[in-house]
């Protein structure tokens, strides 16, 4: 078990309805209530659990520090809900369909009202004494408060690498997601979305120690 003494600060890349592989994740990980946990957005969508994901982030709030960030999967289901129906197509497409289904819902208005607001309690980026935490992207040269909401939660790092923030704090991210299922690492960046609704991994690090936990879809541990 993990001493009382112990704080840490742990973030977890795109979850995207794993929940199977979540589970193997915190199980390993034992969070305790002093320890925080940053979550790196797309809880929703091509996973296939989407229910029980949220539903499993709901409940750890209730164990140690949550700070769930916002994705573009997630902003795209709240945009839809909030009245863009224009958006429901791309969002079927784009993996919606199996959020839908994991709630046995024909519309997103099922969605159970305590779901959305998990999602409509997620920030847009986190910072620490040392890290930044955004779901995609930033502009190097302005403080996380001034970052458009569409490079934090939209522009892949294959469109554009920022360079180190001014800050000089490293950056954590996810949403680019590495179909290799190991991180990139550009030493003042290091992206953590390893494809785990595909042939990757779910990974959660460390923050501190650069300690590593990674398990795939099916709930298997990563030796």
């Amino acid at each position: 078990m993990i001493g009382p003494m112990s704080a840490r600060t742990i973030a977890i890349g795109d979850i995207h309805g794993c929940l199977a592989a979540l589970t193997t994740v915190l199980g390993v990980i034992e969070p305790q209530a002093d320890d925080t946990l940053i979550l790196l957005g797309d809880y929703v969508d091509r996973g296939p659990d989407c229910r029980g994901t949220i539903q499993k982030l709901i409940e750890l709030a209730k164990q140690c520090h949550l700070v769930p960030l916002l994705g573009n999967h997630d902003e795209m289901l709240l945009d839809i809900l909030g009245g863009k129906r224009k958006l429901l197509g791309d969002w079927l497409t784009f993996g919606g369909n199996t959020t839908l289904a994991s709630y046995d819902a024909v519309v997103p208005d099922d969605v159970p009202e305590e779901h959305v607001a998990f999602l409509k309690g997620c920030v847009s980026a986190h910072e620490t004494d040392t890290h930044i935490f955004v779901h995609a992207n930033y502009i190097r040269s302005l403080p996380l408060a001034k970052q458009p909401g569409r490079v934090l939660r939209w522009e892949s790092l294959n469109e554009r690498r920022p360079g180190s923030h001014f800050s000089g704090k490293k950056a954590l991210v996810g949403h680019t997601s590495q179909k290799d299922g190991e991180i990139l690492d550009l030493g003042y960046l290091k992206c953590i979305d390893t494809c785990c609704y595909g042939d990757g991994w779910l990974t959660a690090m460390d923050v501190q120690t650069g300690r590593l936990w990674q398990a795939d879809k099916q709930g298997n541990l990563r030796a």
